[in-house]
């Protein structure tokens, strides 16, 4: 199904139109072409982590106790807060087909997977689309809201919404569902709320696809108050997440993973500061402001930059697929310093000539 935003920086209920919700990163991959359109970790799974997820049995059913004690603990929380889920992804699905929202609204620009989620569900959503630079105005939010979903930091635009922000979106008779797939891009995650002591009214989503390389193994959880978790658990199958899954679950939780993290996010934060940088010094080319995750997204006013990048060597996540969004809107991925050299050089060449 596909739906159109409405006027950007309004609210709105979102009709039929041109926005492709089901369209992804992994789409706009092309063979042979640096890949700057997934924003999963290039370096791919750390080998320790492989090698305990390998040396995982196959043959036993799958068992979440230590797992979900280990996250609960990673995160300063009761075992009964946490849901394993196969990514955030099924999450989506879980709270979609769960929940009974009178009013849905999605915080736009933003992933796609939690509207078309809902809709899938039968629920009607309403589109709250932030102005540039797409830092959270809670302001526009409806008051009669029920259920708010929110990115931080926010995929595609990489913002990082302030806590006290989100927080002050809880309110009794509503649930603000905040997705923190790139929360661990900060280090040390000061805007995380995985940690925050009342989930009363929140629900946090997280998952391990980005800063472990693990998106073909689907894994992540939920973190929310123990009745909404024993909700959405009587919606999952029996052993809804797999054996490996849950082992890297128990993993990434450890302290030495944890601390491992934090170091990524270091080196990632000193790459996306050169990025930038260099995309400083590209005419024509509009950068959202205080990027914090894997990711930056511009504003081009080429219409077919991507194909132009492609020309270059380059695969880039194409925008107009993010409400809120056109065509000439780009996301890129961080890369190393001399990636992001190039990049930048074909980025001035290909916008050069308008």
């Amino acid at each position: 199904m596909t739906m159109a935003a409405p006027t950007p920086g309004g609210t709105g209920q979102a009709d039929d139109g041109p926005v492709d919700l089901a369209h992804h990163g992994d789409a706009d991959l092309v063979p042979g072409l640096v890949d700057l359109a997934v924003n999963v970790r290039s370096s791919g799974t750390p080998d320790w982590l492989a090698a305990q997820i390998r040396r995982t049995d196959l043959a036993a059913y799958p068992d979440q106790r230590a797992a979900v004690s280990a996250v609960a603990a990673r995160h300063g929380r009761s075992p009964s807060e946490i849901l394993l889920t196969a990514g955030a992804a099924e999450a989506f699905v879980l709270l979609a087909r769960t929940l009974r929202p009178r009013r849905a609204v999605v915080v736009h620009p933003q992933f796609t997977e939690p509207e078309a989620a809902l809709r899938a569900a039968g629920h009607d959503v309403g589109r709250v689309v932030l102005p540039f630079p797409y830092v959270l105005d809670t302001g526009l939010v409806p008051a009669d809201a029920d259920l708010v979903f929110a990115g931080n930091p926010t995929n595609p635009t990489s913002v990082a919404h302030p806590r006290a922000a989100l927080l002050s979106l809880v309110r009794p008779g509503r649930i603000v569902v905040v997705d923190e797939a790139f929360a661990d891009c900060l280090p040390g995650e000061p805007e995380s709320l995985a940690s925050h002591p009342d989930l009363g009214g929140l629900v946090v989503l997280r998952s391990l696809t980005k800063t472990w390389a693990l998106a073909g193994l689907r894994a992540g959880y939920v973190l929310a108050a123990a009745d909404v978790v024993a909700m959405l658990a009587a919606a999952q199958p029996p052993w809804p997440v797999s054996a490996p899954a849950v082992t890297a679950c128990a993993a990434t939780a450890s302290a030495a993973a944890v601390a491992e993290a934090y170091a990524w996010a270091v080196a990632l934060a000193s790459e996306r500061a050169h990025l930038l940088r260099r995309l400083a010094d590209v005419p024509a080319v509009r950068v959202v402001p205080a990027a914090s995750a894997s990711f930056v997204l511009l504003k081009t006013q080429v219409s077919d930059v991507r194909t132009r990048l492609h020309g270059r060597g380059f695969a880039v996540r194409r925008g107009e697929t993010f409400p809120g969004l056109a065509p000439g809107w780009i996301r890129v991925a961080v890369r190393d310093t001399v990636t992001s050299d190039r990049f930048a050089d074909a980025l001035a060449e290909v916008t050069s000539h308008g």
